[in-house]
Formats: structure tokens, C-alpha cells, sequence
């Protein structure tokens, strides 16, 4: 079959095999030509198949050579249908670790579950014994919770925000006004986005005794700028957000008796699947990644896991803030790189728009998340889209 892409709003509804495995491939260079670290020995890792999780897994693994688990909930191919770009993702990582002698195995299924906690927990027993890491890095739209389904929304708190916004499909600046949150949204995603389900993973995981005594655990973040707080740190995101920090608090406060420590990192602003459907978000990312680029300190997925890991977590004394946050925003929120942004912002127009954002670079960066737009790619030609994890195989 040739494959190319078709989007449906903020999401690409096919994805590239080869192309995915070539993403996978380049994040994996990377690593090698950096230096080895240590630290980390058994990892778990709860959304391991696009962005960061996949990342943090590729970090540790070629990194620091070990072994890892993962979750994730992605979708196989039909034979009209291609899998989703996480299933390529996972089956391309799969593959290379296997080619490097690194033990490596996902389990396809809806973290928030007990089914696959217990599933994880099993596998954990028989293949590794105990984790050291355990990553948290779950970007779900709902959540069910015995018989109700909890929904989360991107939305302001308390009144309307009206700002400029990037129209993904058109690549147009244009103006949104979003409506406040009701409070059930908000409790919803807080319930979604929050830190109760990461509180559950590692209650579950210390209850079986597959958690190692010294084992450090981490989830991630964003803060962002003051001009995306209406609708991100001080929306229904962001309560969501604070939220996971008292969870880290808490984890932290059960794991130090045994060495073990429990942390969020707040990194910095990417294209992803999720930050392409934040309204507002896709322009501030534009305009980010023209200035960062031009400074000499942008980064991608890749860099931010591999610095997060090998010089700021896995180093004598954690990078710490005030806070007890791992900031990986700390290149973006530099106030010269945010004065940049925001004399670009405040100037931006349809008219002018190419001046101040790196259009063609969040265009590219959006459709590489699904396999596309890859140098090396012939998408010409025919490709099997039916590609098996090693670990679970294939499925129509």
C-alpha cells in the first residue's frame, strides 16, 4: 500500500511504518553519539509510545543500556487501515532493542486499568523482578473509573479568554475565544490529567513488591509562559497539573524511607499530538522555535530525555528548582528568549506571519509525529502497513 497523510483537524488519521521507524532510528543515533550514563537499570515506562515517554524509553535503554517495559494504548493495522504511528513507534523500538541484546516488552491496553496494572505487574515479576524508574507520561482525552468515564477539556477557569491562535489546518493566524470550564469539566480533568492514577501505579507496584526500596519515579509537565496561562497553567490543565504535584509530594513522602524519590519534570513546549489541540499553543510554538533556533538552543523530544536523564536526574544532586520541580523549560522561559516571543506576539499577523514563526518547522515537526516528511522516506512506494511488536505481534 502507499500511504500518505490525511488529517482530520489537529490529527493525523494515517501514519507512515517507515517513516516511524526511521524517527525511531534518529532518536536512537542520537543517543549513541552521546555519552553513556548510568542509574537507571529497569525501567517502566506508562505511555511509552510517542513523545516523551517513547523519548525517556529510547534514553534509557541506549543510553544507559537498560531494560524497559512499557504501556501503551495504540492501535494495530487493518488491512484497509494503518496502524497508529505510536504502534509503528513501539514496534521499530522493539526491534532495534532487540538487535542491541536489550530486553524490551509492552503491553498494549488502557493504563488506568487494573487489567494491565496487574498485567505490568506480572511481567515484572517474571522478567525483571523489580524497576528502578517508573515514568509517568500518559496524555489520555478520558478515563474510566469503575462505571463512569471522566472526560478532560482545555479550557479557562472562571471567565472567557479571547487570544490569537494558529489555525493548524490552514496555517493561518486567527482569533479564538473559549469558554469557561464548568465544574464538572474541571473535575473531570483533573480526574483524567491529575495525579491519582500515578499515586495508584506506584501504590500497586510497592503492594506486589516489584518497586524497588531506592526507585525513583517521575512524571511530566508543562508551565509555559504568562500569555498561554488563561487557557493552560491557570486553566483546567493546569489544576489538573497541580494536582499531579501534590501526588508527587506524596509519592516522595512514601519512597525516601527507602532511598526512593518521586519527582515532576516540567518540560519545555513540543509538537505533539496533545499541544496541537491546546488552542493558542501551535502559535506560541511557532514563534518559540524560530527564536530558539536562532539562539542555538532548541530542542526536540530526544535532547530534553536525554539531558533530563543522563544532567539533571542521574547526576550526584538533582537539578532542582524551588519548588522541587526538574526544569526542562529552563532554555525556553530564559528571559531573553521570552522577551523575543513576546514582541514577536504582540506584532504578528496573517500578513507578517512567516517573519515571526518557524511555520514550515511546526508544519514538518506535526507531520513527522505521525512518519511523514522524513528525508530518507520514498513514499512512493508501496510499504507493509501490517508491522508486529516482536513482543505482541499483529492483530487485524
Amino acid at each position: 500500500m502507499v500511504v500518505g497523510p490525511k488529517t482530520r483537524g489537529f490529527i493525523c488519521t494515517t501514519a507512515h511504518p517507515a517513516g516511524c521507524a526511521a524517527n525511531v532510528a534518529r532518536q536512537i543515533e542520537y543517543v549513541r553519539e552521546q555519552p553513556r550514563f548510568e542509574g537507571v537499570k529497569k525501567a517502566l515506562i506508562i505511555g511509552c509510545s510517542t513523545g516523551y515517554g517513547l523519548s525517556t524509553r529510547i534514553a534509557a535503554a541506549f543510553g544507559a543500556g537498560a531494560s524497559t517495559l512499557g504501556v501503551a494504548f495504540e492501535r494495530p493495522a487493518s488491512r484497509t487501515r494503518t496502524a497508529t504511528a505510536g504502534w509503528y513507534n513501539t514496534a521499530a523500538f522493539e526491534s532495534f532493542a532487540g538487535r542491541d541484546g536489550l530486553y524490551a516488552k509492552t503491553v498494549m491496553g488502557d493504563a488506568f486499568s487494573d487489567a494491565v496494572k496487574e498485567q505490568i505487574i506480572d511481567l515484572i515479576r517474571s522478567d525483571l523482578g523489580k524497576v528502578d524508574l517508573v515514568v509517568y507520561s500518559l496524555a489520555a482525552p478520558r478515563r474510566a473509573v469503575g462505571d463512569v468515564t471522566y472526560n478532560s477539556v482545555l479550557k479557562p477557569v472562571g471567565q472567557p479568554f479571547t487570544s490569537k491562535s494558529l489555525d493548524v489546518a490552514k496555517m493561518e493566524v486567527d482569533t479564538v475565544t473559549i469558554e469557561p470550564a464548568t465544574q464538572e469539566e474541571i473535575d473531570g480533568t483533573v480526574k483524567v490529567m491529575g495525579g491519582e492514577d500515578w499515586r495508584w501505579w506506584i501504590d500497586a507496584l510497592r503492594e506486589a513488591d516489584v518497586l524497588a526500596k531506592d526507585a525513583t519515579t517521575i512524571a511530566y509537565s508543562y508551565i509555559g509562559p504568562e500569555l498561554t496561562y488563561p487557557v493552560y497553567h491557570d486553566g483546567t490543565v493546569g489544576l489538573a497539573k497541580r494536582d499531579l504535584a501534590e501526588a508527587a509530594k506524596a509519592i516522595d513522602a512514601e519512597l525516601r524511607a527507602g532511598g526512593g524519590h518521586a519527582y515532576v519534570s516540567v518540560n519545555k513546549a513540543l509538537v505533539t499530538q496533545a499541544s496541537a489541540a491546546i488552542p493558542v499553543v501551535p502559535l506560541y510554538i511557532s514563534i518559540l522555535f524560530k527564536i530558539m533556533k536562532e539562539q542555538g538552543t532548541h530542542e526536540g523530544c530526544m535532547e530534553q530525555m536525554y539531558r533530563l536523564l543522563a544532567r539533571k536526574l542521574y547526576v550526584p544532586a538533582p537539578e532542582l528548582d524551588a519548588e522541587g520541580f526538574l526544569r526542562m523549560d529552563d532554555w525556553e522561559l530564559a528571559p531573553a528568549i521570552q522577551e523575543k516571543v513576546n514582541a514577536a506576539w504582540q506584532a504578528i499577523s496573517n500578513e507578517n506571519l512567516k517573519t515571526y514563526a518557524d511555520l514550515e518547522g511546526y508544519r514538518r515537526e506535526f507531520y513527522q509525529l505521525f512518519g511523514f516528511e522524513v528525508d530518507e522516506v520514498d513514499y512512493t512506494a508501496d510499504v507493509e502497513i501490517g508491522v508486529d511488536i516482536p513482543s505482541i505481534g499483529s492483530a487485524e
